[in-house]
């Protein structure tokens, strides 16, 4: 646990009890703050209590004399509407910020030079993040890997010299830390995503470039430049007078770092060297994985890593759950859990992975639908549709694609393993990518791609990928 000394004396109130809520809760009570604490959920508000947190309807205590109101990013700030927690807040004006900020005032208030390394974008961050911990422990370094990826950032060890924090933050953990200030930013892509909690593209993509913008001075903003909000991004952060390193997997360029004839490639005045060979390393397949890989390179070049070491880093990644997940083979039926793809883009990156899909797609919809992955279509053979979203996509499948209305997960599989192991094309792959929201049949992406993996390990002769 990281205590937040920064509070010690102060009230503080905290809305949203999940993970990250009840650790900063706890955070701030072992820091010496006054903690009040609430949830819509009574059950949370009972498990807060039963940890020793003081709990109450923030409706109804004093804001006067609370110092500042810590926010679940679960909840709106902003879009559609804030929630009424944040509308109390703001009327006594009373600052409202999250966990990662208070983690930010830690670490500049204890340990300012502790590196840190925070990573965002529209698609690819899990994984990013991911690797770049890996990197950095695979070459012996204390590496702490947390944020949106899974551990809140205060349950991880405290911030020092020479333990660097890799830190996932999303696009509502950035609004809601006002001085985010990471020794490496990374800024990995931008596309449509989340609009409705931060009413427009324009928006998003402001709140994702703020954590590039707010590097420390003598810190490295790395930033992909093959979409144009990222690359304006890039040449404002240079502008300012901050180091920016571009990314891209699309052109080489002159100074950065780019992906080509799968080597990573370090550039600069024009001239370029290969630092790391990507090929065969299956857990980083594809143009997408090319852009993360850069990226946490970038990273772990900004903190002293040798190019050996990450060669040997980049060969030993393991992958991410749910993420591009092999998980068996029946037969010549390649099974792959990319239950993480949670919008288009995101699934694009796995459809361009494979040559003959039987496609699992459909969840809870996301704005526009599936319409641009229609470069993809011919290679998909047949499409196994669940969820809302199966009639709209049905739609757009409708004399392109050969699909069906398969309703769940469990009847999608039944389906598409019995097509796959009996369609005429040498290497089969029945891909869960769902290009949406998981929310209408699972909690979250990870129980859904939890369901998928025990429903493959269950089909009669499957081998495990590992």
């Amino acid at each position: 646990m990281i205590p937040v000394t920064t509070f010690a004396g102060k009230q503080v109130a905290v809305f949203g009890l999940g993970g990250s809520g009840l650790a900063s809760a706890r955070a701030l009570k072992t820091g010496g703050a006054e903690v009040i604490a609430c949830d819509d959920d009574p059950k949370k508000m009972a498990e807060a209590a039963q940890a020793g947190i003081a709990t109450a309807d923030l409706r109804h205590i004093d804001w006067s004399r609370i110092a500042a109101l810590v926010l679940t990013p679960g909840v709106p700030l902003t879009h559609p509407a804030p929630h009424w927690s944040a509308g109390l807040a703001r009327a006594a004006a009373v600052e409202v910020i999250g966990d990662i900020e208070l983690f930010c005032r830690e670490r500049r208030s204890h340990a300012p030079q502790a590196p840190f390394v925070a990573i965002t974008g529209t698609n690819g961050k899990s994984t990013t993040t991911a690797l770049t911990a890996h990197l950095l422990r695979s070459a012996g370094r204390d590496a702490q890997l947390g944020g949106n990826i899974g551990t809140a950032i205060l349950s991880l060890e405290p911030p020092r010299a020479g333990r660097v924090h890799a830190i996932e933050v999303s696009s509502f953990q950035i609004d809601l830390a006002p001085t985010l200030d990471p020794s490496v930013g990374i800024l990995i892509n931008i596309t449509e995503d989340h609009i409705d909690r931060h009413g427009s593209l324009r928006n998003y993509a402001a709140i994702k470039e703020r954590l590039v913008a707010g590097v420390q001075e003598d810190g490295t903003a790395i930033v992909g430049v093959d979409d144009n909000w990222c690359a304006a991004a890039a040449d404002r952060i240079e502008r300012a007078g901050k180091r920016a390193v571009r990314i891209s997997v699309r052109r080489p360029l002159p100074d950065g770092l780019f992906v080509e004839a799968e080597q990573i490639m370090q550039a600069a005045s024009g001239s370029a060297c290969a630092i790391a060979h990507l090929g065969g390393i299956g857990s980083l397949r594809g143009l997408h994985n090319g852009q993360n890989a850069a990226c946490a390179t970038g990273a772990a070049l900004a903190l002293g890593l040798e190019a050996a070491a990450i060669q040997q880093g980049l060969r030993a990644f393991p992958g991410l759950a749910h993420r591009m997940e092999e998980i068996g083979r029946k037969g010549r039926v390649l099974f792959v859990n990319d239950s993480k793809a949670t919008n288009a883009d995101s699934a694009a990156q796995a459809l361009g992975c494979f040559s003959d899909i039987f496609w699992i797609a459909g969840g809870q919809p996301k704005t526009g639908g599936i319409a641009s992955l229609a470069g993809f279509f011919p290679r998909i053979r047949k499409a196994y549709l669940i969820g809302e979203a199966a009639t709209d996509f049905a739609a757009t499948l409708e004399g392109k694609v050969p699909h069906v209305v398969a309703g769940t997960i469990e009847n999608a599989l039944k389906l598409a393993a019995r097509d796959a192991a009996e369609a005429n094309v040498a290497e089969p792959v029945v891909l869960l990518s769902p290009a949406c929201a998981s929310f209408d049949q699972f909690r979250n992406f990870e129980v859904r791609g939890d369901a998928f993996r025990e429903l493959v390990l269950a089909l009669p002769g499957i081998r495990a990928a590992r």
